[in-house]
This record gives C-alpha cells, structure tokens and sequence, in this order.
C-alpha cells in the first residue's frame, strides 16, 4: 500500500491525521507483513479516524464492519437473497429445468450478497477493512473473525472456502467494553490510542481550519484539553472539536466567550446530565479559564522550541 514510511507519513500528514512517529511506524509494519492492527481507547479518540485516513492515504476503498450487540455472521460474511431465489426458482418451474440443477444453482455466487468481510476478501487490490467496536460483540462472534484474519480465507457451509484475491490492511478499534480474547490479540499489533496532546491537537485543528490564527487553534485545543479533564459523561471528541472550530469560523468569531455557551452547548453536551453541568455559569467560566491557560503554556512551549 506504501512504498515507504516517509511516502506514509507525507501522505497521512496530506488527509489532515496527524499520529507521532513511533505509531506512524507500527502502521507502516502492520501493512507491509500484512497484520491486524488493534486499536484500543476511550471513544473519539480518532480510531476509526486512522482507517478512514489510511483508506484515503492509499487510494483505495474502505469496508467497514460496524459491530452492535446481536451481530452475526450473515451480517459480516453475507447471505443468500432468498427473494431472489424464489423468483429464480418460479422462473425454473415455468421452463421445467432439472430440479438438481435448480439446487445447485441456488447456492451458487449469483444469489449470494457479500457482506463487508467478503467484499473486502474479494476485491482486486488492497483495501482497508475495518472491524469497528468489535468490543460490542460476543466471544463467539470474534473467534469467527479468526480465520479470515489468520488465514486470509473464510469458510462458509454453503460457499466452502473462499480465498481471498487481495489481503486487506485490517484494523480493529475497542473502546473497552469488555476485554477482546487473546487469540485476536496474538494474531494483531496492538496500538494504545489515547485522546492527542493539545500541541498535536492543535496542528489537526489548523489542518482543518487553516484560514484562522494560531492562537485560536491553541485555543480550541486548550479548551478540549480542559473539557476533557472535566468530569463530564461524554468528553468531547476531536471530530467534535474541529465543528466546535468550524462552527466558530462561520458565526466569525475567533475566540470563545461565556456568551457564546449556549450556542456550543450542542456540540460539547451530548447528554442531559453533561447539558445541566455546563449550564452552572461558574462551570462554564472555569472550563474556558483553564483552556486558556493550556492555550498559553502551549504557546510558551512553541516559543521555546524555536
């Protein structure tokens, strides 16, 4: 998928994801021996992020396999169109055809609609398949995982095994639900994904707001830090954090004010109970006190640097 880890990296960097250069490393390791890559951390920390921009990096396709409570393997391998068997099977009886040869047919790839697991196992160059949440699942559902990961092939009792054309970039994302099995784990490199520095934050944030000053970007990334800190149901995402910076841009503001509280409060409180904390003016205040003061140690920081 990449020629080189700087051709990654430049080509990361260009999707606006920003990783350190340890993990840059252990993804380019992960694609080049063709590894599972296990991402694992508090959600909206950018691990599905990572695939989407691996996907673009590369050029190629994402097949995404959301796990939800209840999944199956129908919904991940794929199943057979049993309404299109019927009219096949309709169709046959008008023209008399042999009924070994109806059974035969019907279990053929024509009725079978691939799920994204057999999308990604068929598809004629490289893509990237990922496995998001797989914490939601059942043990049994993640040990049918193991084939396909192991063996870059997937059995089915109807189809038999099918081997697959091209061996995707897999990656796997846990918000630790629960504890993913060991024999996954052996299979995979293991990457902790931890919500980013303010520093690196702030560079995603010019990424995507590259019209706005520095100070804000150190800013937005401050007052996400200091939220973050808060004791809050759900802390705010980075994806969340860049429409906070968007939404500002719009309304032609660079800069937060306790004015402004009730116009972000739909995008920093995603629950009731995170609404009524941030709704407490002083609450309010503080938080943006303590985001300014990240925002300057950060920029004391840079000014050391250079």
């Amino acid at each position: 998928m990449f020629d080189s880890l700087e051709d990654l990296s430049t080509k990361l960097a260009a999707t606006g994801y920003f990783i350190d250069p340890v993990m840059t490393k252990v993804v380019f390791l992960a694609a080049k021996l063709q590894k599972p890559l296990i991402l694992e951390g508090p959600a909206g920390s950018g691990k599905t992020q990572l695939a989407v921009s691996v996907a673009q990096a590369a050029e190629t396709h994402i097949e995404r396999l959301q796990c939800y409570e209840g999944i199956t393997d129908k919904q991940a391998i794929g199943e057979f169109d049993q309404g299109l068997q019927r009219l096949y099977m309709e169709f046959s009886k008008e023209q008399g055809l042999d009924w070994h040869e109806i059974t035969r047919t019907l279990k053929g790839r024509d009725f079978f609609r691939p799920g994204p697991l057999m999308r990604a196992f068929e598809s004629e160059r490289p893509c990237v398949l990922l496995i998001d949440e797989l914490d939601k699942v059942s043990e049994a559902v993640e040990a049918m995982l193991l084939e396909p990961l192991s063996a870059n092939q997937i059995s089915t009792g109807e189809l038999g095994t099918t081997t697959a054309r091209s061996i995707p970039f897999v990656v796997i994302t846990s918000n630790e639900e629960r504890r993913l099995g060991d024999p996954i784990r052996r299979r995979s490199l293991y990457i902790r994904v931890e919500h980013p520095t303010p520093q690196r934050e702030a560079e995603i944030i010019a990424s995507r707001t590259p019209g706005a000053t520095s100070a804000f970007h150190r800013e937005i990334a401050g007052i996400a830090l200091s939220f973050r800190n808060y004791s809050l149901e759900k802390p705010p995402s980075v994806s969340e954090m860049i429409d906070v910076a968007n939404a500002l841009q719009l309304l032609g503001t660079d800069h937060v004010t306790p004015e402004l509280r009730d116009v972000l409060l739909p995008f920093l409180a995603k629950t009731e109970k995170d609404r009524r904390h941030l709704l407490l003016r002083e609450g309010f205040n503080s938080l943006l006190a303590d985001g300014a003061k990240y925002a300057r140690n950060m920029e004391l920081t840079a000014g050391e640097q250079t």
